[in-house]
């Protein structure tokens, strides 16, 4: 006779029904296949799952109603991505296109560089646009005598891959962007104004879960394995949209807009609904049926690695080190009215899962510009609060009348992500019904920067990495150097 089990819920023929539910864009056309294991590593364990396969040359596309899907280009000859290195190294020009090791961009004077460009009536160079090819920042430093405010980082020579985004020739890494980084410096601005967190959700309405609750009830225990496409398009429409919500800056840049796609990707990769190109444990493959119970949610979180940042004596210099991202994960369950509550239970393949995905992400985002974005996102944002916090601004004279202003170079261009159609993976495993979604991204650069969470540079490398930089010496106009 069919019952409920101690956790979960029972079917037909003694076999469960694995949901895992994620705010995700709409998928066109999902495979059904009997094997879900690849040569990446990640592993449903289970007899029969719905995947989307491998998309780290996906990308997306908010239309003009604000909701937000996967845009995906694939060169599979490998032709246009030869032709466009090729051109990108004559375009380029010798210096630009030779990798660094320490690309140095004064601040203040690539303001002034873009300043002088839109008297003119030009736009900023593609120089400018992607501060020099510097794909990473590593260092902040202050210049009293000069009073110059410099980012470095590695740098190299850069290309538009085929879904328009700046990668470099050689690595295939994201560049900075001058676009993001303005969002970052107006966010700790010359004004003193702090915001305590910038960050993205992705989230179920509550009338959503409440029919989704309403649902399960109503199926009963009669599911078999030719149920699972009603199930799937049934539990979409009964959540619908889910709701895109954006913090501390405006949900119209292109930084709002990599928050939303690094977070709703990681949550695909989560429930094995797209294949990554490195080995990182779904979560999926390691439920375990007799631990969650059947109203569970899993959330996930990126945060920064608060470990990860290391400060001179004179506070002139600071060094972000370490791989700067973390992926962490919460517990909830859904109520019979569709509200939710935070448990203090600690799910096992929820915890594997984000302990792989945070120890893969170096290797990960080499591979899914998205998640070398988010590090460049999260580094931009504690740079700049550091610079605020340090009053670089003002010792520097430094108003940011350009940067600062949205009628002068206006970065506020993008349409908004405002909600997304759920993506559901039907898993037959175990004994249980579970619905993983939800989640975000939470930046508090504040917190990365408080006495509690710097290094002190205690061998005086730092100061010495300042100290070796040549600035004096530059000519007029010039922001970048090597």
């Amino acid at each position: 006779m069919d019952r409920f089990c101690r956790r979960g819920w029972l079917l037909k023929s003694g076999i469960c029904l694995l949901l895992a539910l994620v705010a995700a864009p709409c998928l066109a056309q999902t495979t059904t296949t009997t094997d879900t294991t690849t040569d990446t590593g990640t592993d449903t364990g289970t007899d029969t799952a719905v995947v989307v396969g491998n998309l780290p040359g996906a990308g997306v596309v908010v239309d003009a109603a604000g909701v937000l899907s996967i845009k995906r280009q694939v060169d599979n000859s490998g032709t246009l991505d030869r032709n466009r290195r090729r051109e990108a190294v004559a375009a380029l020009g010798r210096d630009l296109a030779k990798p660094s090791d320490l690309r140095k961009v004064s601040l203040n004077r690539l303001e002034a560089a873009v300043t002088r460009e839109l008297r003119e009536g030009r736009r900023p160079s593609e120089e400018m646009a992607y501060l020099a090819g510097m794909t990473s920042i590593r260092y902040v430093f202050y210049y009293p005598e000069t009073h110059d405010i410099v980012l470095a980082g590695p740098a190299e020579g850069f290309m538009i891959d085929e879904l328009g985004r700046p990668v470099g020739i050689v690595s295939g890494r994201a560049m900075l962007q001058l676009e993001d980084l303005i969002v970052a410096l107006r966010t700790f601005g010359p004004d003193g104004h702090k915001v305590g967190t910038v960050g993205c959700s992705i989230d179920p309405t509550q009338e959503g879960l409440a029919r989704m609750q309403d649902f399960l009830r109503s199926f009963g225990n009669q599911a078999v394995r030719s149920d699972t496409p009603a199930i799937v398009e049934s539990l979409q429409r009964s959540l619908g949209l889910q709701t895109v919500t954006i913090n501390g800056i405006s949900p119209n840049t292109h930084f709002a807009n990599i928050l939303v796609e690094a977070d709703y990707r990681m949550k695909l990769i989560g429930i094995g609904l797209e294949v990554p190109p490195v080995r990182i444990r779904s979560f999926v493959s390691g439920a375990s049926p007799s631990a969650v119970s059947r109203n569970a949610l899993q959330r996930w979180y990126f945060v920064p690695d608060y470990e990860s940042v290391r400060v001179s004596d004179d506070g002139n210099a600071v060094e972000l080190i370490g791989d700067g991202v973390k992926l962490v994960g919460a517990d909830e369950v859904v109520r019979a009215d569709g509200t939710r509550q935070q448990t203090k239970r600690s799910d096992r393949a929820s915890k594997a899962f984000v302990d792989s995905f945070t120890n893969a992400y170096p290797q990960l985002a080499s591979k899914m510009p998205v998640y070398a974005q988010l590090r460049n996102l999260i580094d931009m944002l504690v740079a700049s609060a550091y610079i605020q916090q340090q009053d670089f601004y003002g010792q520097a004279e430094w108003s940011m009348e350009t940067f600062g202003n949205e009628q002068v170079l206006p970065v506020e261009i993008y349409a908004a992500a405002k909600q997304v159609d759920t993506a559901v993976n039907a898993i037959w495993k175990g004994n249980t019904l579970m619905t993983p979604i939800g989640g975000g991204v939470h930046i508090n650069p504040l917190k990365a920067i408080s006495a509690e969470h710097i290094q002190s540079d205690e061998e005086g490398t730092l100061a010495a990495a300042h100290d070796k930089v040549e600035i004096k010496n530059l000519a007029d106009g010039q922001w970048w150097w090597d």
